[in-house]
């Protein structure tokens, strides 16, 4: 009995490769903004060897990390459709809980890093203004649009969405025809396809490690391809992927060949992105770049709405209030993270002050990201029992790579690397307070068989002498077993000022592994008197528990099953409906004694989180008016002995 929805992914078709281009291909795809003049700003000298090799690494870098890696070999480590790596850890999560810390961690420094995502962004393409008219003052321009970004977020963005698609085509045909022009003057730079001048750049030039650093922002995007695989659906992204790498390459190229041409003039802070671009056609390319970021810009503020609403579900992130500001599949708006992200953006603009300086933090945490869903990945392959051979060579290959650009990117924490690193870690720490501050609650919840109090809550119900508290009684569950229930509900219902009632429900909400499931199954524990209803939910889905249970209700009725008109004869004879009082048991420690530190700190930071987010009532969508919530002490109890003598 239920109702199941599911993500199926998309077939291939040109409207799918096209709405992916504006959705996937957003970040990475405006990194020919910065990724070259990252290089040569990191450089004391410019020669051949440096941009042949520089180009080299950025090539085979797409085509390692992000063509094998993740369009190749992850975009397959689906969920039900599903990308991105709280969606791969709940794939994972029955058989390795203990892999939540790499989800943790992967998903706070994705975060994180997204920070800087729009600021670097919109910033490389506003630059581009100074260049026309170098009395343009480029911060606040910056700030405007990021201002205007993030104020439009409330009103939904479905109504902007459909374009971006085209827009983003445009915008890589672009990269391509202006590459192309540049690689035909000076097509020296094609020995670039040989990975040879990797191996001489690293070994021959100064410091030629660490630009590693630099050439990793060519591929900072393909985590958050991942992200956005259940939008657009595996064969789409993976088609349009081919057209994308090949205007990306193009440009870089193009890129290269024009720092050759000009080797003997060109100085570090020259931009070769809108060098190649024609004079006459720089207004226009400016307004491109601009229009690009804002769309990559987009497309990281809605992944980190699905990245939140995700965790929130996996229990990673407090209850907060999620809208829907559009009839638009999947299209949320989440106000306090809305503004959190705006607030730092605009510090990141006024603290950094040029895209330069952010090139400087840009990238650290997203190779912390990269490396955690390499981890996750290797547990998809066991369990798809891929063989040892492959998943060894995938090990050894991503570890290097991997840990090459980690070491490399290290060296940026001093520059301004910290900033993403502090974010990651406050992010993370929430995260783990919220996870296993909520373990540490559930140990000491206390459950009761239930079969050996439905006689004692069945006499309370035809009980006259204890006054109606309800028609109908609900209280929600977190016993997994049919036959449990909760101590302090038991106590509720006989002890705690006896509640008599028609009906008494019980419901339970289990958040599932598949990311859109809708289901639910009723088990009558005394037909027509005590029902419990679970649940069961992809982490997807939101807990709109009022209205699934009012829907249940209804089923129920037509079924004949239950009877929903109220049970007091002068309301009876009209046919008024009967009336629901929910029970809202609010847990609050008052006692500890004896938790180990690590245990008392998370649970305490755990309460604190709940309070700032928003209570259950609220996120079950429940009238607020109809919820009675008692206040019932969870106490831990103490390990030690009291020596309390009884006086004579």
């Amino acid at each position: 009995m239920g109702k199941h929805f599911s993500n199926h992914l998309k077939n291939l078709s040109l409207s799918g490769v096209i709405v992916s281009l504006g959705i996937v291909f957003g970040d990475i795809g405006t990194s020919p903004l910065y990724v070259l003049k990252a290089i040569l700003s990191s450089s004391s000298h410019i020669d051949e060897l440096l941009i042949i090799g520089s180009l080299s690494c950025i090539i085979w870098t797409l085509t390692l990390q992000t063509t094998i890696k993740y369009v190749v070999i992850t975009l397959k480590a689906d969920n039900k459709g599903e990308g991105g790596i709280l969606s791969l850890f709940a794939l994972l999560r029955k058989k390795h809980s203990k892999l939540f810390v790499f989800a943790l961690i992967g998903g706070s420094t994705l975060l994180a890093d997204g920070v800087i995502t729009p600021s670097i962004t919109v910033m490389s393409a506003i630059e581009g203004v100074s260049i026309m008219n170098p009395m343009i003052p480029v911060i606040p321009i910056v700030l405007l649009i990021i201002t205007g970004l993030f104020f439009i977020q409330q009103f939904g963005t479905a109504f902007v969405g459909k374009s971006f698609g085209p827009i983003m085509f445009l915008w890589f045909l672009m990269l391509g025809v202006l590459g192309l022009t540049q690689l035909l003057q000076n097509p020296i730079v094609l020995k670039a396809f040989n990975p040879y001048y990797i191996v001489l750049l690293l070994s021959q030039y100064p410091k030629g490690f660490l630009l590693l650093g630099a050439v990793f922002l060519c591929t900072t995007g393909a985590e958050a391809l991942y992200t956005d695989l259940g939008h657009c659906g595996l064969k789409n992204i993976r088609t349009s992927w081919v057209y994308v790498k090949t205007m990306l390459v193009l440009n870089y190229l193009g890129q290269g060949a024009w720092v050759l041409s000009h080797i003997g003039s060109v100085v570090t802070d020259v931009n070769p992105f809108y060098a190649i671009i024609p004079q006459w056609f720089l207004p226009f390319g400016v307004g491109m770049a601009a229009l690009a970021a804002v769309i990559a810009s987009q497309a990281l503020i809605s992944g980190s709405y699905s990245l939140i609403s995700e965790a929130i579900s996996l229990n990673f992130w407090p209850k907060i209030r999620i809208k829907y500001p559009s009839h638009s599949k999947g299209q949320m708006y989440i106000p306090s993270i809305n503004w959190i992200l705006f607030i730092s953006c605009c510090l990141v603009v006024l603290f950094f002050q040029s895209s330069s300086n952010m090139e400087a933090a840009y990238g650290l945490a997203i190779t912390i990201t990269m490396m955690m869903t390499t981890v996750l990945v290797v547990y998809y392959l066991r369990m798809k029992k891929t063989s040892v051979a492959f998943i060894t060579l995938f090990v050894a290959a991503y570890s290097v790579i991997e840990g090459a650009f980690f070491i490399a990117n290290a060296n940026k924490f001093v520059h301004g690397g910290w900033f993403s690193i502090l974010m990651a870690a406050i992010i993370s720490a929430i995260m783990l307070a919220m996870y296993h501050g909520r373990k540490v609650r559930n140990r000491f919840i206390t459950f009761e068989h239930l079969k050996d109090y439905l006689p004692i809550i069945s006499d309370v119900s035809e009980d006259e002498t204890i006054p109606k508290y309800a028609g109908n009684l609900v209280y929600t569950t977190h016993a997994n077993n049919l036959g449990d229930l909760e101590a302090k509900t038991i106590q509720s219902i006989i002890s705690r000022q006896p509640k008599r009632a028609d009906i008494y429900w019980f419901l339970h909400v289990d958040i599932v592994d598949n990311p859109y499931v809708l289901e639910y199954k009723v088990t009558e524990l005394i037909p027509g008197k005590i029902m419990r209803i679970d649940f069961f939910l992809g982490f997807k889905v939101q807990p709109r528990i009022n209205e699934y249970f009012r829907q249940v209700l209804n089923h129920l009725s037509d079924e004949g099953k239950i009877d929903l008109i109220s049970r007091h004869p002068s309301l009876k004879k009209r046919k008024i409906l009967s009336d629901f009082r929910f029970v809202h048991i609010d847990r609050r420690v008052i006692r500890q004694v004896d938790l180990p530190f690590f245990d008392r700190v998370a649970l305490n930071l755990y309460y604190e989180l709940r309070r700032i987010g928003i209570s259950d009532i609220n996120a079950y969508g429940l009238d607020a008016s109809l919820v009675t919530i008692e206040k019932i002490p969870l106490t831990i109890p103490s390990q030690a002995k009291i020596p309390f003598i009884m006086r004579q």
